[in-house]
């Protein structure tokens, strides 16, 4: 069913932003999509989320994807974060092709590569922000005194010293969204992926992490990839695309 579906053409405009540098054309892009589709079963029926996306997102970008609800933003990220797989299409991340690569060795990729900050934070309330900012590493194995030192570092990168052994319930939505970065970043990752980081908070806290965003985009060498219809941050991104009906289009952005 799905290769009887037609191909739209892929028009991925983007709005670039004087403030951040040119690209350049020698780089390599760190995630490569192409023709990727998706659909899902919804009682009956069949839901189309992603429609023959092509997309080349290249080192060191802040790039996001916009679109309403139900445009396929998260359904992308997902499978751009090795959380989903596409029904069809090819798929490079990192220099490595998707398709040849076992289960294993794409979950390897995925704790090694890529880093996550949710909508919702995510965090394990019975753990500090510390503990929280040390899971994913606790998860691989045993952790070091290095591993501690440098969780505790990224806490004061991200302005919560004062909060290291602080529990997410005595914490403000923005701070809690602090401690989610710093565990993100905490693997070092090369690519970091936001699915609405901003959707649960007010306009001081979410233009204070997209600053702070933007900021350790540059000083962890890391492209961020975020989702959102959050208009109040586009000024922080260096491309833009939009998603409509799991197409990229031009788009009123």
């Amino acid at each position: 069913m799905l290769a009887e579906l037609e191909r739209a053409p892929v028009r991925a405009v983007v709005h670039k932003h004087a403030a951040f540098e040119p690209r350049r054309e020698t780089s390599l892009p760190i995630v490569s999509l192409l023709g990727l589709h998706k659909s899902y079963r919804q009682g009956h029926s069949v839901v189309q989320a992603l429609r023959g996306v092509d997309l080349h997102i290249e080192t060191g970008e802040m790039l996001a994807i916009c679109g309403p609800s139900g445009s396929g933003k998260s359904t992308l990220l997902n499978i751009i974060g090795l959380l989903d797989e596409p029904d069809m299409g090819e798929m490079e991340i990192d220099g490595r092709r998707l398709g040849e690569l076992s289960s294993r060795a794409k979950a390897d990729l995925r704790s090694s590569a890529i880093g996550f900050i949710f909508q919702s934070f995510n965090l394990v309330p019975v753990l500090t922000a510390l503990e929280n900012v040390m899971l994913p590493l606790r998860l691989r194995g045993k952790t070091t005194k290095a591993d501690e030192a440098r969780a505790e570092q990224l806490l004061r990168t991200v302005g919560l010293q004062d909060q290291i052994r602080t529990y997410p319930d005595r914490m403000s939505g923005g701070q809690r969204q602090r401690v989610a970065i710093a565990r993100a970043l905490i693997t070092r990752p090369k690519l970091l992926i936001a699915d609405e980081p901003t959707a649960n908070l007010d306009t001081e806290n979410s233009l204070m992490v997209m600053e702070l965003l933007a900021r350790l985009r540059s000083e962890q060498s890391v492209t961020c990839v975020f989702s959102t219809h959050d208009h109040r941050i586009l000024k922080h991104m260096s491309r833009i695309v939009s998603l409509r009906d799991g197409r990229i289009t031009l788009g009123d952005l």
